[in-house]
């Protein structure tokens, strides 16, 4: 994507990101004792969950999405639990 755009563009600005769409320490800060000294998380070198997803979308939606996997997975309990079911059966 970056050479596609710097190509159309010379004078874009283009940002590399590492990103990790899910925080398993939610609601605190992702705090991965591999990390440390490799990148700076607050100058956003690593987008973790929140910030990754308000990126993508330009936008601050990650409390929107997080209430519309909620509603589908609420939606979808008994087909999800089934899948689950097979899982299990096939191990």
């Amino acid at each position: 994507m970056l050479s596609l755009r710097l190509s159309q563009n010379k004078k874009a600005k283009a940002f590399t990101r590492l990103a990790i769409p899910y925080n398993p320490y939610h609601p605190e800060p992702y705090e991965r004792w591999t990390l440390k000294g490799l990148y700076d998380l607050e100058k956003g070198e690593i987008l973790v969950g929140e910030e990754f997803w308000n990126f993508v979308a330009s936008d601050s939606i990650y409390e929107e999405l997080l209430d519309v996997f909620q509603e589908v997975g609420e939606e979808l309990r008994d087909e999800i639990d089934e899948k689950f079911a097979e899982f299990r059966m096939r191990r």
